[in-house]
């Protein structure tokens, strides 16, 4: 029996607290006040008939875990918000009979993006099917970020495909009066009061020291100026042999991490998003600290900033791999000053939410990556219809993003990775002001990647 096959939690442990946690709240507002909303994908796909009925009941037992709860903003300006739950329906389940072109995988994954998705009023996530012309079939789970990181989505997809469900003991949405609403968080504001103050003091000294980033859009504007137009950003993965994979780490003195990061760097060299200066380039390498698989935060993340020179990658790890455990050293040791402003955040505008998040998430003049590495996953994440699927992929997609938003951060490029079976996945999104922006052109870029680490593998 595995640990996920032990983890059944029946009903909720008392004086269950569900306050979203400062980081949780951070997100939610800043992505309301940009127009924005940041979901994960994963893509299951079969090559053998799938089940429906057993992937209906996947479906099903997805509410409950981590993804049966949604966000109920406070009354008050200044309040902290509430997790409540998620009732099951099956509005968000799209299952689709007539089969598409296998050449459209990506178009139908965007269009899932695409469909209704609300972290406040429900439902967080979707689950869909489609059958392609060459027999294989796609499963698509899209999951709103505010509600659950990659190893919650993981972890609860887990748990789904086992049938180890759990209580989260969350109240329904709106079962608080108005007035009793107001009234609670108004103690809650009286027992966060101390922290908030602590909080100012800090702020102080942070604002003085970086008045700059807060004062005014922490990026300069791109010289490739667009007028605002929706934009899909084109993303491609491939999969690669585990076998080949840890051959070519060993190979350069690196380990699966650090040939993860070399490869980032590598596609990021060639879609100009090395830093001017020096030609290094930035990976934002997000760091789970969830303590247990009973931890109900939904973003509980530490962010290690890594920056190398890519040009060494292709033949040695080292320079590499000591950046990235130099990072991560920092990242457990140094609190990011930015992080610790969360406190602050209820009591704040949206325009200062939106620049806070600017300077902590990085949208700086390094150009920064993000690389999402998350090792060997269990075996039980594969399973949607009772079997494994033969492959899968996973990614972070931003809804709703427009070329002048991705202008003013300068582009944008995510790198999510994992070994998956005998297979490792790595999947990459980027647009790029001044480039084409196409699916064949960032096909063409992985080809080279690949060849410059005399690696080969399956394109999707």
């Amino acid at each position: 029996m595995t640990e996920i096959d032990r983890l059944v939690v029946d009903g909720a442990r008392s004086g269950t607290d569900n306050v979203v946690p400062y980081p949780d709240q951070a997100l939610f507002l800043a992505l309301r006040g940009a127009g924005q909303e940041a979901v994960m994908q994963g893509l299951w796909f079969y090559h053998h008939p799938v089940d429906l009925d057993a992937v209906k009941r996947f479906h099903r037992n997805l509410f409950g875990t981590l993804l049966a709860r949604r966000i109920e903003p406070s009354r008050l300006p200044f309040g902290r918000h509430r997790w409540v739950s998620q009732p099951f329906t099956d509005s968000n389940l799209d299952v689709t009979e007539l089969p598409r072109p296998r050449g459209e995988i990506y178009d139908w994954a965007d269009e899932q993006v695409e469909l209704p998705l609300d972290p406040q009023r429900g439902p967080a996530w979707r689950l869909g099917v489609q059958p392609l012309d060459d027999g294989t079939t796609v499963i698509s789970l899209v999951i709103s970020h505010c509600v659950a990181d990659g190893a919650g989505s993981f972890l609860a997809c887990a748990q789904a495909s086992t049938g180890a469900t759990r209580d989260l003991g969350l109240p329904s949405a709106g079962s608080r009066t108005r007035w009793s609403g107001i009234r609670e968080d108004l103690r809650q504001f009286g027992r966060d009061l101390p922290e908030v103050g602590r909080t100012l003091r800090r702020a102080a000294k942070i604002a003085i020291r970086r008045r700059g980033e807060l004062g005014t859009s922490a990026v300069p504007r791109s010289a490739h100026a667009t007028e605002p137009r929706p934009v899909r950003m084109p993303t491609v993965t491939v999969f690669i042999d585990v076998a080949h994979w840890d051959a070519c780490a060993e190979s350069l003195s690196g380990n699966s991490f650090s040939l993860v990061a070399g490869f980032a760097g590598k596609m990021a060299q060639r879609l100009n998003r090395a830093r001017a200066s020096d030609g290094a380039v930035t990976l934002m390498l997000p760091v789970s600290d969830r303590a247990d698989l009973e931890d109900t935060g939904g973003n509980v993340v530490s962010i290690a900033h890594v920056s190398f020179d890519p040009g060494t990658v292709t033949t040695d790890l080292s320079g590499a791999r000591a950046a990235i455990r130099e990072g991560l050293k920092n990242a457990r040791d140094v609190p990011d000053e930015m992080m610790e402003l969360l406190p602050l955040i209820p009591l704040l505008p949206k325009s200062s939410i939106a620049r806070i998040a600017d300077a902590a998430f990085g949208f700086t003049a390094d150009l920064p990556v993000s690389c999402s590495n998350f090792g060997a996953m269990p075996a039980e994440v594969t399973v949607v219809d009772g079997t494994p699927a033969e492959y899968l992929c996973f990614r972070g997609v931003d809804r709703h993003v427009t070329s002048d938003n991705l202008d003013r951060r300068r582009g944008a490029m995510t790198v999510t990775s994992g070994k998956v079976g005998e297979k490792m996945t790595l999947t990459v999104i980027s647009y790029q002001p001044g480039m084409e922006n196409s699916r064949a052109e960032l096909r063409g870029v992985m080809t080279e990647t690949l060849k410059d680490f005399a690696l080969s593998g399956e394109i999707v």
